[in-house]
């Protein structure tokens, strides 16, 4: 078995010859994600760059991959877990095989299918196919959006690369920040996609083909895949799910190298790593993080009580608030978005652990809170949702008529009034013009978290007056771009996926994996696993049963029952310790820095910012996105240039004016 992760970048000229020496810096950028080997192909149209990770038989499976008559060329990132059953059905039917790579199967499939070939890949993946023949360009991206893929159009051509940070380092790619994805920003702690920070850059959706092709020139991207569409059940098979999670094991878990399993305790990773010794009994690492004196958040016993039980090898990971202060610059530079979630750095020591240790496939249990409704916030938001939906299609309606304009005027003013009455019908009165009052098609849903609630209270003092009038979209808008046929709990679970597990967990996940050049795997997001939990959803609704009840229930065939009753923890440091000294450090950035000179943020406000006056406890999160950007931007608005030698930026260096030779990683 050959298993190789990668990076991939390329052009396709729209006319005359592509810029190869702009797809080198491209693919110099992505070292990281494929130091054992790298590939070339070329012609009067189209260049591919390939980075090579390779986890066994370094001397082959090197890309671009090529069809059997050279009228397909292929380079891809990621692993078809199917792979196996895929080429066995491929050789029957004649086809004959170059190499044992598992991507190599794409080429023959696409002989056969063209692009519909996606729908026979079980895994992750981004890849690039060059059909000579027709003159056209594939690009497409796995179901869940596991691996990335972003592009850029321009009177050249068309850019692709595994990370923005390829795009930006071309120098193809202006470092401009798009208005209306900085606000989505502050409001979401990241850009969901197809968004980028980056004007004229997007990610290409999960689940998505883009086809160019030549002559005539033309664009056309298509979505191949939606959870929401999952079958429904006809009948309540509540041993689905046990089975298709014996079907995970056997295909995403194949590996001939040391396995990790990053293990908090909680029920997501205790059943990844239940699964994972079941197939690699005596072999399998664990890798749990800490604090310094063993706070009540640090889930270490847990952990090393299971690993135990499982005779799993046990690693541990203490994270020190110096530590985390001291790498901050690097760790936003590895994880190319900017994504202010002060996890992450759990997330990236323990990847750079696993990488000392010689333990080159990791495993994560992310997924399980996102689709068995682990966030107590996400089956609120389906409750707010049904009863404001039920209360405007009543004859109240015509009271959300009246308040819709008047919302933070006189009729609601005289609303709150009837606290006097009574708290309970105050309160009553008061949820019912917070959800009526907004627009009829919009869910209840963002809105009920705290964070998204401060940055809308703070925009008109955040931003300028110029950077607001730019704005043609509001935050909110992805509560309405929800189609009404879709049941409300599957839409929640859908739009949760979309979002918060889309960029907060899985993009961020496979860049802080791949800075330490090691293989992510996410078992519970195997788009069949998603499609029985949607399924059953859609039979016997799940939401007001206890949290997880679902996956509970199918992990009591893996684990014993006082591992599955622990009381979720998730990943919590001293939340209050990193935000404060971090902010204390790096905090002055903000004041006349990149975004109050771009004219995005008044400089009073970042001022006060980095002056540590809004530093309450409602405020500290979002000062610490506005440092996560202001960051971000001083780093990575450097990368176009540092191809010409103007500057001593580099992809994989943090600028000399955030750099403390105390504290910077190098590689």
């Amino acid at each position: 078995m050959l298993i190789i992760m990668c990076g991939i970048s390329g052009m396709i000229s729209r006319r005359g010859r592509p810029d190869v020496a702009c797809v080198q810096r491209m693919h110099n950028a992505l070292q990281h994600r494929g130091p054992d080997g790298e590939g070339f192909y070329g012609d009067e149209h189209i260049v591919f760059r390939h980075r090579r990770l390779s986890i066994i038989d370094r001397e082959g499976g090197g890309q671009p991959l090529t069809s059997e008559d050279g009228r397909l060329i292929l380079i891809a990132n990621g692993e078809i877990y199917n792979y196996i059953e895929l080429r066995d059905e491929l050789q029957q039917r004649e086809h004959r095989f170059k190499t044992c790579s598992d991507c190599e199967v794409i080429v023959h499939l696409y002989e056969e299918e063209g692009p519909d070939c996606v729908h026979q890949l079980r895994g992750m993946f981004a890849f690039a196919l060059w059909d000579l023949k027709e003159q056209r360009l594939v690009l497409a991206r796995d179901r869940m959006g596991e691996k990335p893929l972003y592009y850029h159009l321009s009177d050249q051509g068309m850019f692709f690369a595994s990370e923005l940070k390829g795009l930006l380092a071309s120098g193809a790619v202006p470092f401009q920040l798009d208005e209306d994805a900085v606000n989505l920003y502050f409001h979401y702690g990241y850009v969901p996609e197809p968004q980028t920070p980056i004007r004229g850059v997007k990610k290409l959706d999960a689940a998505s083909l883009l086809q160019v092709d030549l002559e005539p020139w033309r664009v056309q991207e298509s979505n191949y895949w939606r959870l929401e569409d999952a079958p429904a059940f006809e009948s309540a098979d509540e041993q689905c799910l046990d089975r298709e999670l014996e079907r995970v094991g056997e295909l995403v878990l194949r590996s001939d190298v040391p396995v990790g399993v990053a293990l908090s305790g909680g029920l997501d990773s205790s059943l990844v790593a239940a699964l994972a010794a079941q197939r690699y009994p005596g072999r399998l690492h664990a890798f749990s993080v800490g604090y310094p004196g063993h706070p009540p958040c640090d889930e270490r016993d847990d952990a090393r009580r299971l690993a135990n039980y499982l005779d799993i090898e046990f690693h541990e990971v203490e994270l020190s608030t110096d530590s985390f202060v001291n790498a901050f610059p690097q760790l936003i530079l590895d994880a190319d978005d900017p994504i202010a979630d002060i996890a992450s750095w759990g997330y990236y020591s323990v990847m750079k652990r696993s990488a000392e240790c010689g333990i080159p496939v990791m495993l994560q249990g992310q997924g399980g809170d996102e689709l068995f409704w682990g966030y107590e916030w996400a089956r609120r938001s389906v409750a707010a949702t049904d009863r404001k939906q039920r209360w405007l299609r009543s004859p109240w309606r015509t009271l959300h008529e009246y308040l819709n304009p008047l919302k933070n005027g006189v009729a609601a003013k005289k609303l709150l009034s009837l606290q006097r009455v009574g708290r309970g019908m105050a309160d009553g009165w008061e949820q019912l013009r917070r959800d009526g009052s907004s627009p009829p098609d919009q869910f209840v849903f963002y809105d009920m978290v705290p964070s998204f609630c401060v940055a809308a209270k703070m925009r008109k003092k955040l931003f300028t007056t110029e950077f607001q009038k730019n704005l043609t979209r509001d935050a909110a808008d992805l509560f309405r771009e929800i189609p009404t046929n879709i049941p409300i709990d599957v839409a929640i679970t859908g739009l949760t996926c979309h979002t918060y597990l889309r960029e907060n967990g899985i993009a961020q996940a496979d860049r802080l994996s791949m800075a330490s050049s090691v293989e992510l795997r996410l078992p519970l997001v195997d788009y069949r696993l998603v499609e029985k939990a949607i399924g059953l959803r859609k039979n016997c609704p799940d939401h007001r049963l206890p949290a997880k009840a679902r996956l509970r229930s199918a992990a009591a065939r893996f684990l014993p029952g006082e591992f599955l009753r622990r009381k979720k923890l998730g990943f919590t440091p001293p939340l209050r310790e990193w935000y404060g000294s971090v902010l204390d450090r790096y905090g002055s950035t903000l004041d006349n820095g990149y975004l109050v000179q771009a004219g995005i943020l008044q400089a009073a406000t970042a001022r006060e910012l980095a002056s540590g006056e809004c530093r309450g406890q409602d405020n500290l999160e979002f000062t610490f996105r506005a440092l996560v950007l202001e960051m971000w931007c001083q780093i990575y608005s450097c990368l176009g240039s540092s191809h010409s030698g103007k500057n001593e930026c580099s992809h994989r260096k943090v600028p000399a004016s955030l750099r403390e030779e105390s504290w910077v990683v190098e590689r």
